[in-house]
């Protein structure tokens, strides 16, 4: 806890609890989260026993994306998409599942008039927020990066995602994308 009667001191504070964020997704510090308190504690006791089967839970959804997205493919045009990669000897737990899309904007929308939870976390590369505004970079420096940025979208894959909800998600994407 911090009590302060100076201003600015009081914002620089809240940023910093905040990832270092002013506005959503913009860092102007490099912070932090540190927000757990003892009832967040004591739930995170109980849900820890559960965290092995719902990251198995996980990894069969996005699965089942990569099965569902590979099915959707045969006599159609291939669907103009990226799916997250999964390293070889390493198993991912998939907090999220962010498949790329060159026209990410519009299938955001599309997917959204269709009441299909999707977000874009990470809207601003790293080198250009404004917390590493000191390091000197610019846009153009990272173009990959810059390029992930702009075309990342992440599919819902929390625990309880059925199979059916995941056949309308992937429907959705190729039609989006193939009409």
């Amino acid at each position: 806890m911090v009590t302060t009667n100076d201003a600015d001191l009081a914002e620089r504070v809240r940023q910093l609890r905040s990832h270092g964020t002013q506005t959503k997704y913009t860092h102007t510090l490099v912070g932090g989260n540190f927000r757990l308190d003892a009832l967040q504690a004591a739930v995170l006791g109980a849900k820890l026993p559960h965290l092995d089967a719902w990251t198995a839970a996980r990894r069969r959804n996005a699965d089942t994306y990569r099965a569902l997205f590979a099915d959707a493919e045969p006599g159609r045009a291939p669907c103009p998409i990226s799916l997250p990669a999964e390293a070889v000897a390493r198993s991912h737990v998939y907090h999220q599942f962010v498949i790329q899309s060159p026209r990410r904007d519009a299938l955001l929308e599309y997917l959204r008039e269709r009441l299909i939870g999707t977000a874009v976390y990470y809207h601003t590369p790293l080198h250009l927020q404004p917390c590493f505004a000191g390091l000197g970079y610019k846009a153009g420096d990272f173009p990959c990066c810059e390029a992930a940025a702009a075309r990342s979208l992440a599919l819902p894959i929390y625990p309880e995602l059925t199979p059916a909800m995941q056949e309308e998600v992937v429907r959705a994407v190729v039609e989006f994308h193939t009409k």
